[in-house]
C-alpha cells in the first residue's frame, strides 16, 4: 500500500506539490493561531518552514534544488517556479476596484519612487560600509534590499557573481518576512484600513509576498490593492536596478 502511494506521488509531482503545500499551510496557520495568538501570520511561518525544509532537502540529497531533488517532491520545482509565481501575482489584479486604484493618484506614484529609492540607498550604503566597493556588488546588494526578485534580476543583468546574487536574495527575504510580521502590528497606528492606504503601502514596501501576507493578516479585502502596487514596484525595480541605479552607483564609487 505504501509503495503504491509513493508511486502515485512520484508520477503526479505537481498535484503532490499542491497537496504538500496545502498541508504545510494548514499546519502553519494552526501554529499561527494557537501558538502566536494571530500576531504572526501563517504565511510568515510557512516561508520560514519552507526555507528550513529546502535546506534539509539539499543537505539530504546533496543537490541544488532543495526538496525538489527528492522524487516525490519534484513538483515543487514547477510550483515554485517563475511561471506560477508570476501567474499568482498577476491574478491579484482581478480583485482591484479601478475607482479605488485611481484614488491613489500622485500619492501612489510618489510612494513607488520613494519605496524603491530609500531601501536601495540604505542597502547600497550598508554594502559599501562593509567593504563592498565594486559598483556591481553595491548595486546588486542595494537591489536586494528592494526585493528578493529585483536583486537577482539586477545582479544577473550587470554580471554579479552567484555569491552576491545569493546575498541579495537573502536580504530581500529578510525584508519580506519582516513586512509580513510587522504589518498587522502597526496597521492601526498608520491607519492602514482602506484601499488607498493599501495602494500607498504596497508601493512603499514593494515586496509582493510580504505585503500580501501582511495585509491578509490585517484585512483580506486590502490584499489586491497592496499587491497591485507592490507588483508595479517589482517590475519598476527590475528596470531601474541594472540601468539608472547602476549608473548612479558607478558614478559615485567608480569602477
Amino acid at each position: 500500500m505504501l509503495e503504491r502511494f509513493l508511486d502515485v506521488l512520484n508520477s503526479n509531482g505537481l498535484i503532490a506539490a499542491f497537496a504538500f503545500i496545502g498541508l504545510l499551510m494548514l499546519v502553519c496557520n494552526l501554529a499561527a493561531r494557537y501558538l502566536t495568538g494571530g500576531r504572526i501570520h501563517g504565511s510568515a511561518i510557512a516561508i520560514a518552514a519552507g526555507l528550513l525544509l529546502s535546506y534539509i532537502g539539499g543537505v539530504a540529497t546533496g543537490g541544488t534544488d532543495g526538496l525538489s531533488d527528492i522524487a516525490m517532491f519534484s513538483g515543487l520545482g514547477i510550483m515554485g517556479g517563475s511561471m506560477l509565481r508570476d501567474f499568482a501575482i498577476v491574478a491579484t489584479a482581478f480583485g482591484v476596484d479601478v475607482a479605488e486604484l485611481k484614488k491613489a493618484g500622485m500619492n501612489g506614484v510618489i510612494a513607488l519612487f520613494a519605496g524603491l529609492a530609500v531601501p536601495f540607498t540604505v542597502g547600497a550604503a550598508i554594502a559599501y560600509a562593509f567593504g563592498y566597493t565594486d559598483p556591481v556588488a553595491v548595486t546588486t546588494i542595494g537591489a536586494g534590499a528592494a526585493t528578493y526578485i529585483v536583486g537577482p534580476v539586477t545582479g544577473t543583468a550587470i554580471g554579479a557573481g552567484s555569491d552576491l546574487i545569493a546575498l541579495s536574495i537573502a536580504i530581500g527575504l529578510v525584508k519580506s518576512i519582516s513586512v509580513m510580521i510587522f504589518t498587522p502590528i502597526v496597521a492601526k497606528r498608520i491607519q492602514l484600513n482602506n484601499p488607498s492606504a493599501a495602494l500607498v503601502f504596497g508601493g512603499m514596501m514593494g515586496t509582493t509576498s510580504g505585503v500580501a501576507a501582511g495585509l491578509a493578516a490585517t484585512d483580506a479585502r486590502l490584499v489586491p490593492y497592496g499587491a497591485m502596487t507592490a507588483t508595479f514596484y517589482t517590475g519598476f525595480g527590475c528596470l531601474l536596478g541594472p540601468s539608472i541605479f547602476y549608473l548612479v552607483v558607478r558614478s559615485i564609487v567608480g569602477g
